[in-house]
């Protein structure tokens, strides 16, 4: 009686362990993609808060060392073998034909691994280097759970754990020079000038405080700078102010005329 008494105990108590693994897989509520979507463009206006993490060198990195000039933003996790993969090789792509449009240093980048437990400077590591990113303008980065759901929450992006490993949506985030967030990305495989023409905006809009002589040629390049549809990258079309100079040397040829027409009929 004292042996199946412990049987059942025993039974018990591994029924209770997978109770609670099965609950702490299922983590929070279900997933409500329009829920997370109406919190992704909420936190638009937002500054970042000064988080600190640690690189692939598990040395200190403080969000503020980036300040100065737009960033983008990429939250993943390392064991994801589907989604997040996709969603960085995409980034990959568009961040090198931003670059060659807006300059290598105009922008930063940082992919944070937000599955705290695994994601660790090692394995961010592993993760930059199995795409071969090698730019010193692109961060891989870890922290605890508290840092991490802090920026999550500056970000508006949320995540959930599920049996398949996370739910969360596919979000890659732009911040302005002084830490605002001023654009949310959305999808896997998102188009390149979603990402590309806020950072141009970002990079070219020079205030006028700045000084002329800058703000006339960040104006100029911010005009000039345009997609080519036909081999998907950004080119220096010069023909925009071309044809307003055109326009505006034939409407002062046509005012001319006007006028010496007008003295002659007087």
């Amino acid at each position: 009686m004292a042996r199946l008494t412990g049987k059942v105990s025993l039974f018990a108590t591994l029924m209770l362990l997978l109770t609670l693994a099965h609950a702490t897989a299922l983590g929070a509520p279900d997933y409500d993609r329009d829920a997370a979507l109406a919190q992704s463009q909420a936190a638009i206006g937002t500054t970042l808060a000064n988080h600190s993490f640690r690189d692939t060198n598990g040395q200190r990195f403080d969000l503020d060392q980036l300040r100065g000039k737009p960033l983008v933003i990429s939250m993943i996790y390392t064991s994801c073998h589907h989604i997040c993969p996709t969603i960085t090789r995409n980034l990959q792509d568009t961040v090198d034909i931003a670059q060659e449009a807006l300059g290598d240093d105009a922008f930063a980048v940082i992919s944070v691994g937000f599955d705290w437990r695994v994601d660790t400077p090692d394995r961010m590591s592993k993760y930059g280097s199995q795409f071969g990113i090698d730019d010193d303008n692109w961060h891989f980065l870890s922290g605890d759970d508290r840092v991490v759901n802090a920026l999550a929450q500056n970000l508006g992006f949320q995540f959930y754990a599920s049996p398949k490993g996370f739910d969360h949506l596919s979000q890659t985030t732009i911040v302005d020079a002084d830490g605002v967030v001023y654009r949310q990305v959305y999808g896997e495989n998102f188009g390149t000038q979603l990402l590309v023409e806020p950072l141009k905006q970002l990079v070219f809009d020079i205030p006028r405080t700045a000084g002329v002589v800058e703000h006339w040629i960040g104006t100029f390049k911010l005009f000039c700078t345009v997609y080519d549809p036909n081999t998907g990258r950004y080119v220096f079309d010069y023909s925009i102010f071309v044809g307003i100079f055109v326009g505006v040397l034939c409407l002062g040829a046509i005012a001319t005329f006007v006028v010496r027409e007008w003295k002659h009929a007087r």
